[in-house]
């Protein structure tokens, strides 16, 4: 017997009028907001433009959350396009299905052509954003519990997600109330953990040259492929598991794979090639001195 749960919110949206809020969007640019700030207060301490930061982070995020509708759409196309599937609902993104792989990907593009176009380094202004991101994304999946959406098998334990299949007073289709593993708690509490693990390797392993954000990925979907062996929503099935569990084994063997080029390469070239006051320059320390200005 259950001697405590989790409960359910009982609302997912407000509506004001003509307006409707919907929490999974609060989370989501709540997380973003987090992320911009503190990766801007980052960029900064090691000598960068806050203004290049600000303007290459929301170029990122607008082709972030393409991608991450693009990636949810692409990998579970059968509510949009399968029978009974509704195409329209692909764009509404309020509803919830966003695909980290695809906010990373379409982020990560944004961010180098608008670094290229900065002329600033972009190994450097990823490590930069890395931590950033696992705080963005812990604070996003609390969406997933505003929407009831997401959550793992049935279980007993004491932090049991307590599912009502209500929300806003109408039923949600398909779902079944009873008591399930809180997937995005176990996703957001992992995210928080590995933001210190990656403040911590950079620091005393004076990470940099592009392997903090590699670094961040190998973490990520470390946590990713044991909390998406636990879920139990619809997912497509590609030889026995879900698409996503393929997913983050093939993004974790190649983020062990760069962090190993990327070191061998740093050793080779003994620095890391940045843009300081408009000149490119050597600094070796760039992405570990965090707390004052680089000095050059």
């Amino acid at each position: 017997m259950i001697l405590a749960d989790i409960p359910s919110p009982p609302v997912s949206s407000l509506s004001l009028g003509p307006i409707t809020i919907h929490a999974y969007a609060i989370c989501i640019l709540v997380g973003i907001g987090v992320a911009l700030w503190w990766s801007t207060r980052r960029w900064v301490a090691r000598g960068g433009d806050g203004d290049d930061l600000f303007d290459i982070g929301f170029v990122a995020i607008v082709c972030g959350i393409v991608g991450a509708r693009l990636y949810h759409v692409v990998s579970s196309p059968d509510a949009y396009f399968g029978p009974g599937g509704n195409p329209v609902a692909a764009l509404y993104i309020w509803n919830g299905g966003l695909g980290i792989w695809g906010a990373v990907a379409g982020g990560a593009l944004g961010a180098y052509v608008m670094a290229r176009r900065k002329r600033v380094s972009f190994p450097v202004l990823a490590d930069t954003i890395a931590p950033t991101l696992m705080v963005a994304q812990a604070i996003g999946r609390l969406g997933n519990w505003f929407n009831q959406e997401l959550y793992g098998g049935p279980t007993d334990l004491p932090w049991g997600l307590s599912i009502t299949c209500v929300t806003n007073g109408d039923l949600i289709v398909g779902c079944t109330p009873g008591t399930y593993h809180p997937t995005f708690l176990y996703e957001a509490l992992w995210n928080l953990a590995g933001c210190a693990v990656l403040l911590l390797i950079e620091r005393r392993a004076r990470l940099g040259g592009g392997r903090v954000f590699w670094s961040y990925v190998a973490i990520y979907t470390a946590g990713r492929l044991w909390i998406e062996l636990m879920r139990t929503d619809a997912a497509e099935i590609v030889l026995g598991m879900r698409v996503n569990v393929w997913v983050s084994i093939v993004i974790l063997l190649l983020a062990l794979v760069m962090l190993v080029v990327l070191g061998r390469r740093r050793r080779a070239r003994g620095g890391e090639a940045v843009r300081v006051d408009g000149a490119w320059e050597r600094h070796e320390t760039l992405s570990h001195h965090e707390d004052a200005p680089s000095s050059h």
